[in-house]
């Protein structure tokens, strides 16, 4: 039976233990000799990322998968703090990149003792986006060296031996400030790089070269193939008969190209993006089949859409997902990991036609009925500057519970990160652990979101925290305007970009009534200063080269207008967080609590940027549920522990 109660009381079955201890973040599935391969990062065991296997023929509940990597390894590599693609197969041998050392380990298959290939730097020597070269029984790889006196890191591509003579390392390329996607053609006689230099983020402007590599496997004269200080390039990849590919938005947007004899042909032009923002190196939007036919993924406005490239034409590829890895051919069908609509995350093998036909691994070792799960609804909206932005709006929606006659529920306004991200609609627990309690939520596409091409994304250079800003304030006040959400009752949170968003909304707006900052921005001075190398230079667009553009900085930072920001918020921050250092949040914090605004402030040690942790996922939000009840006047039903709110 339905009982009546208000909006914020509701009794979900989304706990946020739900969220953490028993649930994983999967990766993309990779096949190799008829076996399967992913990823999963699991926050009960400290966030901790191991490889999982699955092999022999595909056949309903016929195997159970193999966990590879024994704990305490975690494969996870910092190099632009961000890693990515910190391990690789072959020969039978996982070779990986361990968090803790940053050090590349071996590991034959089916064994328990992973060897060390390259010294102990104590962390100072960082791989990532592990290639193979079989002919030469090597690694090729980004390097990054770190040095004790607080130089700026050195990047560049090397060649790591593999071989029993031991694990010598060789350099391939350097001189540029950044590397990606070292590439080797099928035949191992010609490696492809992609580089760019400070200011530019990948996103911005990239150069992608080739060049021969001799007997010794020592690169030649390096040849350009495409892009330039304001062309993207993205994942350069060979094609099995040895044609390069690769992404460039020289048209606006990111689209799918190929070096056909000194020249580039455009594949299948269209006004959609298959690319993304490098935030994780080796990332990937295509990949070839065996019949030579490419498999791509791509976003139109917002979601995602996989085609197979046949003929100059694309052809649908159906998937029931929203969001999804590249699908890999398994048997008369595919297997991909994925979220639906209404389906959280899995690893499934599908028919050729989209259907699911077995679960091989689920993210969540629990359901949700469908009746409690609110559904995203496509919205778009004016806002500042006669532009249009976009995002996604959940309803309240508990099949137990509705609320008295005529209320309206409270909404949080939720800013992604990046700021070059993109909030898509597929399913998200952590969305519904807010919607099934009786809340509202936007995720909003703000200017300088992935995913609407590259004059969409640069709406935000020199606007960072007044475009964005605006566009979050906008669809708050849109949706309250039509009635759909407690005008008196709305907040905003975010991390890192989002963080920073969410305090400029908070500092120079006066909508929203309460905030949820992680591991935010308050001082861009302060940012431009700390940050690392891959960001150093990033708010040269975003906001202004300095030192010419000091009084902007100051002008966009909410610590230097306290006194305009007049609601409650909370602070999450990890402590070894080398992106966002923990002096932002704690000068912020420490200004509001001296002005006598409720404000509370969690620190997590042992954390960097972004939370990996069960228990800190979990007091995160709890901690910030207690905080609204505490904003808005009403009692959750669960149980927390309650959270030190100052000045309240």
């Amino acid at each position: 039976m339905t009982k009546t109660a208000p909006f914020g009381t509701w009794a979900s079955p989304i706990s946020a233990e739900l969220l953490t201890g028993k649930s994983i973040n999967l990766g993309p599935v990779d096949a190799s000799d008829g076996r399967l391969f992913w990823t999963e990062s699991r926050p009960g065991e400290g966030g901790r990322t191991t490889l999982m296997m699955l092999e022999g023929e595909l056949q309903a509940g016929s195997q159970k998968p193999r966990e590879l990597v024994p704990a305490p390894y975690n494969i996870r590599s910092r190099v632009h703090e961000y890693g990515g693609t910190a391990h690789v197969i072959a020969d039978d041998t996982l070779y990986f990149v361990n968090f803790a050392d940053q050090r590349l380990y071996r590991l034959p298959i089916g064994e328990k003792n992973p060897v060390p290939l390259t010294p102990d730097s104590n962390g100072t020597l960082r791989y990532a986006d592990l290639v193979f070269d079989t002919a030469r029984g090597r690694i090729l790889c980004i390097e990054e060296v770190h040095s004790a006196d607080g130089a700026e890191p050195r990047n560049r591509i090397v060649a790591i031996d593999c071989t029993d003579a031991g694990a010598e390392t060789t350099v391939l390329v350097e001189g540029a400030d950044f590397y990606a996607w070292p590439r080797l053609s099928p035949n191992g006689a010609t490696l492809a790089w992609v580089s760019w230099d400070h200011p530019n983020m990948p996103w911005d402007g990239t150069t992608l070269y080739r060049a021969p590599l001799n007997a010794a496997g020592m690169p030649g004269t390096a040849t350009y193939v495409a892009g330039g200080e304001e062309i993207s390039i993205f994942q350069p990849d060979w094609s099995p008969s040895g044609d390069l590919h690769f992404v460039s938005d020289e048209t606006g947007w990111w689209n799918l190209y190929r070096e056909d004899k000194g020249k580039t042909r455009a594949l299948a032009p269209m006004g959609a993006e298959f690319g993304l923002p490098l935030w994780s190196l080796g990332t990937r939007s295509y990949h070839f089949l065996p019949d030579d036919q490419l498999l791509c993924g791509y976003i139109d406005k917002g979601e995602q859409h996989f085609a197979r490239l046949e003929r100059g034409a694309l052809v649908p590829f159906p998937t029931p997902f929203r969001m999804a890895s590249l699908p890999v051919p398994a048997g008369e069908g595919f297997v991909a990991t994925g979220a639906g609509r209404s389906r959280a995350t899995l690893i499934g093998r599908f028919d050729r036609d989209g259907n699911l036909l077995e679960t091989l691994k689920s993210a969540t070792d629990w359901d949700m009925d469908p009746a409690d799960i609110s559904v995203a609804e496509a919205i778009t909206f004016p806002t500042g500057g006669a532009q249009t932005a976009f995002g996604w709006f959940y309803r309240p929606q508990n099949s137990r519970f509705e609320a008295p006659d005529g209320a309206l529920p409270p909404l949080l306004v939720l800013s992604h990160g990046g700021p070059t991200g993109m909030a898509d609609d597929a399913f998200k627990p952590e969305i519904q652990f807010w919607t099934s309690r009786g809340f509202a939520v936007a995720d909003i596409n703000y200017r300088g979101s992935t995913g609407f091409g590259r004059a969409y994304r640069q709406l935000l250079d020199g606007q960072w925290g007044i475009a964005d800003v605006e566009d979050c304030v906008a669809a708050a006040n849109y949706l309250a305007g039509q009635k759909r959400v407690d005008s008196k009752r709305m907040a905003i949170r975010g991390g890192s970009a989002g963080g920073y968003t969410t305090l400029c909304a908070l500092t120079f707006h006066d909508v929203f009534r309460a905030g949820a900052v992680r591991y935010g921005i308050g001082d861009l001075m302060a940012l431009a200063r700390d940050t690392h190398k891959f960001e150093a230079r990033y708010l040269d667009r975003l906001v202004a080269p300095l030192p010419d553009g000091e009084k902007v900085y100051a002008a966009r930072s909410p610590l230097n207008f306290t006194e305009r920001l007049n609601c409650p918020v909370i602070f999450f921050q990890g402590l070894d967080d080398k992106v966002v250092p923990p002096n932002q949040a704690e000068e912020m914090v420490a200004a509001l609590r001296d002005k006598g605004l409720p404000v509370a402030y969690i620190p997590f040690e042992g954390e960097g940027h972004g939370f990996r942790k069960a228990e800190n996922i979990k007091r995160m939000f709890e901690a910030e549920l207690y905080f609204y009840a505490k904003v808005f006047g009403f009692e959750p039903p669960d149980d927390i522990v309650p959270v030190e709110i100052d000045n309240l």
